[in-house]
């Protein structure tokens, strides 16, 4: 199954009251796991970015101004998104600004039937605990050290990665893939790797070896020596 985990970064709370999207970060996985595919793009809002917000994403009107403006990016973001379900984290709040900008453009909203809200299994899933971004990664062990600032990109990787958690982790399909690499342009455009977990080592030891070799020379008329000597 194909799903899509985005993040919006804006200039505030408020699409009715003026607000604009100036980030916005997808990420595909199918069957729950990164695919690797991801769709980012940076969007001059045509107004000024008030204190409030650069200070949560660091995004400036003078870094923003040759931007892209969303009628620019919407096809592509379309295309991108297709027609699956969309996770978020307060998904309300990134769908009134998804929506927002696609009316704004003239294209069809994304209805509620796609809506997956992350904050909302996480409240069913641990009732009581703290139900932000970084209280799961810190919950399931994801690694938050690239996250300096926040970024549409970089935190719709992390919440692919609470998703899975959240859902019942990496073997929901009983499947196996490799972590694809998790990748976000600064506005400086330095790339910035989040640290996956190398895998265990299950070697067994030396000792391990010689008693499974004495067990193995103890056996008496074991299956393979009669194949052998037939």
């Amino acid at each position: 199954m194909r799903e899509i985990v985005f993040d919006t970064e804006t200039t505030g709370l408020s699409f009715p009251g003026g607000d604009r999207i100036v980030e916005i970060g997808c990420v595909e996985l199918h069957n729950r796991v990164m695919t690797g595919r991801t769709f980012h793009a940076y969007v001059n809002p045509q107004r000024p970015v008030p204190i409030e917000a650069f200070n949560v994403h660091g995004l400036s009107d003078r870094f923003l101004s040759d931007k892209p403006l969303f009628h620019d990016i919407v096809e592509d973001l379309l295309e991108f998104l297709g027609d699956c379900p969309l996770v978020a984290h307060n998904a309300g709040f990134d769908f009134s600004f998804l929506n927002g900008e696609l009316a704004r453009c003239g294209r069809p909203h994304c209805g509620p039937d796609r809506m997956v809200d992350t904050l909302t299994i996480a409240r069913s899933r641990h009732p009581g605990a703290k139900h932000s971004l970084d209280a799961l990664c810190s919950r399931y062990g994801i690694d938050l050290s690239a996250r300096q600032l926040h970024g549409a990109l970089l935190d719709a990787q992390l919440l692919a990665q609470v998703y899975v958690e959240l859902t019942g982790g990496r073997q929901i399909t009983l499947g196996l893939a490799v972590d694809a690499p998790i990748m976000r342009e600064t506005p400086a455009e330095a790339p910035t790797r989040v640290h996956v977990r190398p895998a265990r080592n299950f070697a067994p030891s030396a000792a391990e070896l010689a008693r499974h070799a004495a067990f193995v020379m103890g056996l008496e008329e074991p299956l393979w020596a009669s194949a052998a000597s037939g």
